[in-house]
């Protein structure tokens, strides 16, 4: 018996469910200060069910919940949008918290993000930001529009001078769903200063189906995944500011958008071998970032083409790389291979790519951990991920030692069969100092702070 499917029996056992992977961990980890500590221990133990019927969590784990969907901001500017999507947790003074959390608003969505002078980029557009302010004790001090008229907020991603990019995955121009202005850009948010950073659209990102961003705090380079399931599917990009590490609006600078090309391989989803390593990459510029006729992902990259996957997802930077994870692959759509979800590792100093972790498929069950999306480093030197798929219900850890447990199940989302529903978590983060996990229930939108014996 390999231990792969030692570790998936296990987990199965003590979770009713589990996973199956395999991967080359110390990939995922390598050089965080945090996995040097680590212990690796599978989890915290079983799940107890919640008496409340929100969220189960292990024993010595309790939730608050900060906000939900429908409810009034503090600010008074309206309800609590739907969809709420990516976060990011920045230190703010006093033992505060400041919280920036995405709203995957598109053009149908119930409560769409309120419109508020000077922060709404085009009137017709649902998506947006809202921000929190907690205190110590994880009370809500603040909440209110951190920037709206955008569409289909998704993921982002926290700058290293304190600011959130917030992504729109869409393609939608202007006169499509009554939209004003063309989407499918990247905007900065202030977190506690709104009004600082406005709407205003970083075109130089370039316009396409966005989903994460990573910056390399080193040098300032941008890491941007595209979310696109149907063929031809996304892409690996960079972008090289003009003015890096420059703090707040400095992309407003612009830069040079490229594209991630793996010399020979068309299509990462083919690429089997957990710690499959390729020197080499190349970055082809996108030839027109704003896509005015065609999409970038669709242009013209050369002789050589493009390197393309389906469903490139999260994105977080750690132990001197970009990790990017692609969600899922089906051959059914017109990939090259299936799986449940991949973790690359692109080292810039030595323009190497590394598959760490690969999930199934060697089972037709469907399971906790199918369809990574969301992705972060725990502060035990772990990854926390949270769940994207059909019943999708789970944020799950993953240990160094290969090992995959449940850290908290949705029950909102349980029908009267105690199967579940569609209610995906997003956003999952960590507060500074690590004490404190935020996570986000997209429907119905509830934010939630989880603490416990990290």
């Amino acid at each position: 018996m390999s231990a792969t499917r030692r570790q998936f029996l296990s987990a199965a056992s003590a979770l009713g469910a589990g996973v199956a992977f395999t991967g080359a961990l110390s990939e995922v980890f390598a050089g965080t200060a945090a996995a040097a500590q680590s212990l690796g221990r599978a989890g915290y133990g079983p799940l107890v069910p919640d008496p409340n019927g929100l969220l189960d969590l292990p024993k010595g784990f309790r939730y608050t919940v900060l906000s939900r969907e429908g409810d009034r901001l503090r600010s008074g500017e309206g309800p609590v949008p739907s969809h709420p999507d990516g976060m990011a947790a920045f230190a703010g003074r006093t033992g505060r918290t400041h919280l920036v959390r995405n709203h995957e608003n598109g053009a149908t969505a119930r409560i769409p993000v309120p419109a508020v002078s000077g922060l709404t980029y085009d009137p017709a557009g649902k998506g947006g930001c809202t921000a929190l302010t907690l205190d110590r004790h994880q009370r809500v001090l603040a909440e209110r529009v951190a920037i709206a008229g955008t569409a289909v907020n998704c993921a982002g991603g926290p700058t290293p001078w304190g600011t959130w990019l917030t992504c729109e995955e869409t393609e939608d121009k202007a006169g499509t769903n009554g939209y004003t202005k063309d989407h499918g850009f990247v905007f900065e948010v202030h977190p506690t200063d709104p009004h600082r950073t406005g709407a205003v659209p970083l075109t130089a990102l370039g316009r396409f189906q966005h989903e994460a961003v990573a910056i390399d705090p080193r040098d300032g380079v941008l890491y941007e995944t595209e979310d696109a399931f149907q063929k031809p599917f996304g892409l690996f990009y960079r972008f090289l500011p003009h003015r890096p590490l420059g703090g707040t609006g400095s992309l407003r600078a612009g830069g040079r958008l490229q594209a991630m090309r793996v010399p020979g391989v068309a299509d990462l989803s083919a690429i089997r071998e957990t710690g499959a390593r390729f020197d080499g990459i190349e970055w082809v510029d996108v030839p027109d970032p704003l896509a005015a006729a065609t999409p970038t992902r669709f242009q013209d990259y050369g002789p050589g083409g493009i390197t393309h996957a389906q469903k490139l997802e999260g994105c977080y930077w750690g132990g001197g790389g970009v990790y990017f994870v692609s969600s899922f692959a089906r051959g059914a759509d017109g990939s090259a291979a299936d799986h449940y979800g991949q973790v690359w590792r692109y080292d810039p100093a030595h323009r190497r790519l590394t598959l760490a972790v690969v999930f199934g498929p060697d089972t037709d069950v469907r399971l906790p951990g199918e369809s990574p999306d969301n992705i972060c480093l725990a502060p035990g030197g772990g990854l926390m991920v949270c769940e994207d798929g059909n019943g999708a219900q789970h944020v799950f850890g993953l240990t160094r030692r290969g090992e995959v447990y449940a850290l908290a199940r949705g029950r909102q989302n349980t029908g009267t069969d105690q199967r579940p529903q569609w209610g995906e978590f997003a956003g999952v983060t960590f507060a500074p100092g690590g004490a404190t996990m935020y996570v986000n229930c997209y429907t119905p939108g509830t934010t939630f702070a989880v603490t416990g014996p990290w």
